[in-house]
């Protein structure tokens, strides 16, 4: 099923949300949008409703699941109440509603272990976004809901990236328009006393700092996962992400000297018969030639290459680009998630100027 659903028109969105609620009442999964990206609900309390979102999206059974609640009245049914520090609760006040995920202790049969996958932790958030929260309230169900897309494959931040992946493969889609945000949402873990940023996105190291003054923040480090262990969070071991053409980051502190490394690659890549593509930024897209050139946001507005970069890297999939060249951006504020979203659709690959 699908539902276009305008957010003004009141009374007819309750009606749509109520029937798409049913559906994950039933154990079917329903692609909704959040303010970070769309994602593919299903109960989390239900292990046949969680299998199929592995099957629709052909994920990894080791990947954990956030789990996506309405409220924090909620939490005392998946995680234990005594695990719960007054840094949390801070961080609950300041982010909640809003991209940040909190790995807590899981309440024993609270929810399928598919969802966190056999870990003794479950990583929960309540989603700034209305249409989200409708959802889930109608529901009246804790929401498991990775991204709304084929595994490994860019997020989809529209209704039709999810069509394009997912159509037919699941109970229903709820399209809600674009999302904001662009990027997942940042998942924190709090470890005797200190912060772990286990996955940046939409709340920022610098926030969280902001928040927690007294607390030490751990950004992520480079390396994956080994494949003999569970991650943590989602998007810590697997390829993410990532375009069908080969990617490579490039980056440096003078930005003359990255573009003429980009534009001679892209000539040589050219000159062997690949079709060409640029990912960079409004400022220096007319200096660059390709088969594509795509401009992903303002460095000046960092945010607006959150907000693009997905949508930017389907494009180059639905123009066939075989051979694709990214500039990397500051590892600032936001940079931080867009790099790290880089990093792995790019597989690592990253050359330094």
């Amino acid at each position: 099923m699908f539902w276009k659903v305008d957010r003004d028109s009141g009374k007819e969105m309750t009606v749509q949300l109520a029937e798409a609620a049913m559906l994950l009442r039933r154990g079917e999964t329903v692609a909704f949008p959040t303010e970070t990206v769309y994602g593919l609900g299903a109960d989390a309390t239900n292990t046949e409703a969680v299998q199929r979102i592995f099957k629709a999206k052909g994920r990894p059974s080791d990947n954990p699941l956030i789990v996506h609640i309405a409220d924090r009245e909620q939490l005392s049914d998946l995680v234990n109440p005594d695990s719960l520090t007054s840094e949390h609760r801070q961080l609950m006040d300041a982010f909640w509603p809003g991209p940040l995920t909190l790995v807590l202790p899981v309440q024993t049969g609270g929810i399928s272990s598919l969802v966190t996958a056999g870990l003794a932790t479950v990583g929960v958030r309540i989603p700034d976004h209305p249409v989200a929260l409708e959802l889930l309230r109608e529901a009246g169900l804790p929401i498991a809901a990775p991204s709304a897309n084929s595994s490994g494959r860019p997020s989809p931040t529209l209704a039709s990236h999810v069509r394009d992946d997912l159509e037919g493969r699941i109970g229903g889609i709820v399209d809600g328009g674009a999302t904001g945000v662009g990027v997942e949402s940042t998942v924190i873990q709090i470890v005797d006393g200190q912060l772990f940023i286990l996955r940046p996105g939409g709340v920022t190291a610098e926030q969280l700092q902001a928040a927690l003054p007294a607390i030490r923040i751990h950004e992520p480090e480079q390396e994956e996962v080994r494949d003999s262990e569970t991650p943590r969070a989602p998007g810590m071991k697997y390829t993410h992400y990532a375009p069908k053409g080969y990617m490579h980051i490039v980056q440096g502190d003078k930005s003359e000297a990255v573009m003429a490394w980009i534009q001679a690659d892209i000539h040589a890549a050219k000159a062997r018969g690949e079709s060409t593509g640029i990912l960079t930024f409004e400022e220096r897209a007319g200096a660059y030639e390709a088969d594509l050139v795509i401009a992903c946001g303002s460095l000046a507005q960092p945010e607006t290459i959150a907000q693009e970069l997905y949508g930017a890297l389907r494009r180059f999939d639905q123009e066939g680009i075989a051979y694709i060249a990214a500039e990397g951006c500051p590892e600032t504020g936001i940079g931080l998630a867009i790099m790290n979203r880089l990093r792995k659709a790019a597989g690592h690959r990253l050359v330094r100027i």
